[in-house]
């Protein structure tokens, strides 16, 4: 029988906010080589269905993902697995997105010496509305130069 998680917290929830600027949207695009107009002409995303330029679906992705990484890597050593991501509505440029993730379960895997970890999670825009949600598993190890008491002394 595996043992309660040692490192993660079920229910243990963590967020963070990220401002989209228009030039924030056009670089990131450029970045990952999505040239879509959409992400880089103001005036053909003015006249698209948009109304605007929206962030390339990497964007938002990618801060969703690298949240995981930031807040773990703060008291133990991640390293992302798996994601299961849905695109649910446009970001656009000067959104103000939340991002938020719950760890859903956890437990001990000695093979890998960490918790393997599920967790799901949404991004919200300020008008309250979801752009994004997906559910991920990771491990989170113990950092290399900290010890967990394993003893039963």
């Amino acid at each position: 029988m595996n043992a309660a998680p040692r490192i993660v917290t079920v229910g243990e929830t963590f967020s963070s906010t990220l401002e989209l600027s228009a030039e924030s949207v056009k670089s990131f695009a450029t970045l990952v080589n999505d040239f879509n107009p959409l992400h880089h002409d103001d005036a053909f995303a003015a006249q698209s269905r948009f109304g605007g330029l929206i962030a390339s679906g990497t964007q938002p992705t990618a801060h969703f993902m690298a949240l995981l990484a930031t807040y773990f890597s703060t008291y133990a050593q991640p390293l992302g697995l798996e994601f299961d991501i849905k695109l649910k509505k446009a970001v656009h440029a000067h959104d103000t997105l939340t991002i938020t993730w719950r760890v859903r379960d956890a437990y001990w895997k000695p093979s890998l010496n960490g918790d393997l970890t599920q967790l799901e999670g949404t991004v919200v825009n300020q008008r309250g509305e979801t752009t994004l949600t997906g559910r991920s598993t990771i491990l989170v190890m113990p950092k290399p130069d900290a010890q967990l008491n394993t003893s039963t002394s």
